[in-house]
């Protein structure tokens, strides 16, 4: 039996708010069959392997040699996966990847400790609590992160425009992460910011819709949703809002080497919105997930798309549970194409209409900055703009 996920770095998200152990120190690791975990391999894995060319020394050497989205997961780091998945979890509230030799911010989670601290997409990592994590791995600096018993990490973050580095003093806590919020003007337009998919997407996107329409008293006449910075989440979560909006046609199919790796999924009939037009926003940060929304949206000719070109994350992650009940194997098993059959991995999906963002609108709506430069600043988004201009045509 295995767990579908569909994200760019859910499990970078994870290892940033678990407590996550050095594979050095990892006695679930060291435990862990070799035998079993290149079985799975053999028969799971999206590509076939070779196992007699894998160096079998450790479990840490085998999945070097594999994608960087798959990984073996202890049991902290299960638990910490399932909670967030389900929307919750205990942390800073930053997602994280590793680009060469550092390790970079790519969003701060909305209402978090370090999205209120001012940490911002781009960021650079420097130090955790004073220790270089140059040249350090995401598992290494997680473990610093959790290390402490006190709940505030100091992080020292290099930041473009800044001569000298940043100091930010972010306490760990509990999150609730609200994947969904939305507003709606006197012309029954609504726009719909979907921030990532967990289990509670669907339930959150069908709610906030009948909310916004009970607010006019009447339809929702256009919709905005925005999918910008969305790192994405859970493949189901993706294949039900995008069904809230399509009477037919395929949502998106994956491909692997192992049967229930191959699927199609298909919209049923009944649109939300009764065929009222929709506007994708779409940006570099929108991935996985969000990519599998946009591009059945787009590929049934259901919506338009505005911004950038997204990230390109393509493909699809299972878990696999290991034989002693407490660990699993979080393996790239196939890869997801839109319903015109596009593979975008790599390559991302292009907006019908691109419209680059002002860089100052894009600081003030992923951080909570308080420099002087953005006080009493106008800020113009005009990839927002751009939605409702053709929205309102």
């Amino acid at each position: 039996m295995t767990f579908f996920l569909n994200t760019l770095k859910i499990s970078i998200l994870v290892c940033v708010i678990s407590i996550t152990p050095a594979w050095a120190e990892s006695k679930a690791a060291a435990q862990v069959s070799i035998a079993e975990v290149l079985a799975n391999i053999q028969h799971f894995y999206v590509d076939d392997i070779d196992a007699q060319k894998l160096n079998q020394h450790a479990i840490e050497s085998i999945f070097k040699q594999l994608d960087p989205h798959s990984e073996f997961l202890d049991q902290n780091e299960l638990e910490a996966l399932f909670n967030v998945a389900n929307g919750r979890y205990t942390g800073l509230g930053i997602e994280v990847e590793q680009r060469e030799e550092h390790i970079v911010i790519v969003a701060a989670v909305e209402n978090s400790p370090a999205h209120t601290a001012g940490l911002a997409k781009g960021d650079i990592l420097l130090k955790v609590n004073g220790t270089s994590v140059i040249n350090q791995t995401i598992k290494h600096v997680s473990q610093l992160i959790n290390q402490k018993q006190q709940p505030q990490v100091t992080l020292t973050i290099a930041r473009s425009g800044h001569v000298d580095p940043l100091f930010f003093e972010v306490e760990r806590k509990k999150i609730d992460l609200k994947s969904v919020r939305g507003s709606i003007n006197n012309q029954g337009i609504a726009y719909l910011r979907i921030i990532n998919f967990n289990n509670h997407t669907l339930y959150d996107v069908a709610k906030e819709l009948a909310h916004l329409s009970q607010i006019v008293a009447g339809d929702i006449n256009g919709l905005i949703i925005d999918l910008r910075d969305n790192p994405g989440g859970i493949l189901d979560s993706a294949i039900e809002v995008s069904d809230l909006f399509l009477e037919s046609g395929v949502i998106v199919s994956t491909k692997g080497r192992f049967a229930e790796a191959n699927q199609e999924y298909y919209a049923q009939e009944g649109d939300v919105l009764s065929g009222a037009p929709i506007i994708v926003l779409i940006n570099e940060g929108s991935a996985s997930a969000a990519e599998i929304l946009a591009g059945a949206l787009q590929d049934n000719q259901r919506a338009q798309l505005v911004g950038t070109r997204s990230y390109g994350k393509g493909s699809v992650q299972s878990l696999i549970p290991l034989g002693d009940g407490q660990t699993a194997l979080k393996l790239t098993t196939a890869k997801y194409y839109t319903p015109s059959g596009r593979s975008i991995e790599g390559t991302g999906i292009s907006p019908d209409y691109p419209v680059l963002q002002n860089e100052l609108a894009r600081n003030e709506r992923f951080s909570a900055l308080k420099a002087d430069t953005f006080v009493n600043a106008k800020v113009h988004d005009l990839q927002l703009e751009k939605a409702w201009q053709l929205l309102e045509k």
